[in-house]
């Protein structure tokens, strides 16, 4: 994927996990036509699409997630198009940037669907857009995937993450049963960046802190709970990393018990991170399994 001035800051969370190069060979493309928006904070919005061909298809998961399709700059095309055909036709700078978000909610009845974008200003592409998208607006997508529900055999269950994370944080909660205890954690910048969630929430306010510091505290500080838990953790690389080492490292939780990963890195582009991706995730777990060793 061609670079793109999306550089992370040090302290703001991007939502979007992108595709390194563009779409994958294969790709097939769906079109969402957008019916509304909502500011749901300053610093969020959801947008509401409708996508006719999702009509009564049901997703099973609560971190289900669609691959938005943007047309670069200079590009001699525009949606509708089919990304194996531009991938084959065009050079890697002309392929569709990829940015990945997950749905917050979906009505198989009506193929509507709410998506929430972490907003920038002017920066980045995603959150842009979103900033300034009007109902019949169009954009073509990929997916919908998913992995992850919550399990209804674990004792309790703790979710924590940034904005990023907050929509399949925010589905995962209203799948839970009423009674399931369930430990919330959401990190944004400060109070008056919160939004609706299902339940009570811990906030974990940054106020200027590097992104995912007070949060990996925060979750340090819970401590792990008796009887089989189920952790969701998401957000950035660096506070996965803190936690994953509190999890597998320091207290032996059964890495099955625990979907964790990074969407984004301090300092990189999304495309940057994606690439590095998996050299990161090699890296971590061998300091995990190194700290295993030193402890035995």
């Amino acid at each position: 994927m061609p670079m793109n001035p999306e550089a992370q800051s040090q302290s703001k969370p991007r939502h979007g996990r992108g595709m390194p190069g563009g779409p994958r060979k294969g790709f097939t493309a769906r079109e969402a036509v957008v019916v509304t928006t909502r500011r749901l904070s300053p610093s969020m919005v959801r947008v509401t699409f409708r996508c006719e061909e999702l009509q009564g298809v049901e997703l099973a998961f609560t971190d289900h997630y669609i691959k938005l399709l943007f047309v670069p700059d200079g590009a001699d095309y525009q949606w509708p198009f089919k990304p194996g055909e531009i991938r084959e036709s065009k050079p890697r700078e002309m392929w569709p940037i990829t940015r990945t978000y997950t749905i917050r909610s979906f009505d198989q009845l009506t193929g509507l669907m709410d998506v929430d974008f972490v907003l920038h200003g002017d920066e980045g592409l995603a959150g842009a857009w979103a900033a300034k998208a009007r109902e019949g607006d169009v954009i073509g997508f990929g997916g919908p995937g998913g992995a992850w529900k919550p399990q209804p055999h674990y004792d309790r269950f703790v979710l924590a993450g940034d904005e990023s994370a907050a929509p399949a944080i925010a589905a995962a909660v209203e799948a839970l049963p009423a009674e399931a205890p369930a430990s919330i954690f959401i990190e944004v910048e400060d109070a008056a960046h919160r939004f609706e969630m299902p339940r009570e929430v811990t906030w974990i306010y940054r106020e200027g802190a590097t992104a995912g510091t007070e949060l990996a505290r925060a979750v340090r500080n819970h401590g792990v709970p008796s009887g089989r838990t189920s952790w969701f953790v998401h957000g950035v690389a660096e506070m996965v990393k803190d936690v994953r080492r509190f999890l597998f490292a320091e207290n032996g939780v059964d890495r099955k018990d625990a979907s964790i990963s990074g969407y984004w890195r301090l300092g990189m582009t999304e495309s940057q991170w994606q690439s590095s991706k998996r050299e990161f995730v090699a890296e971590m777990e061998a300091q995990e399994a190194a700290a295993v060793q030193g402890r035995g």
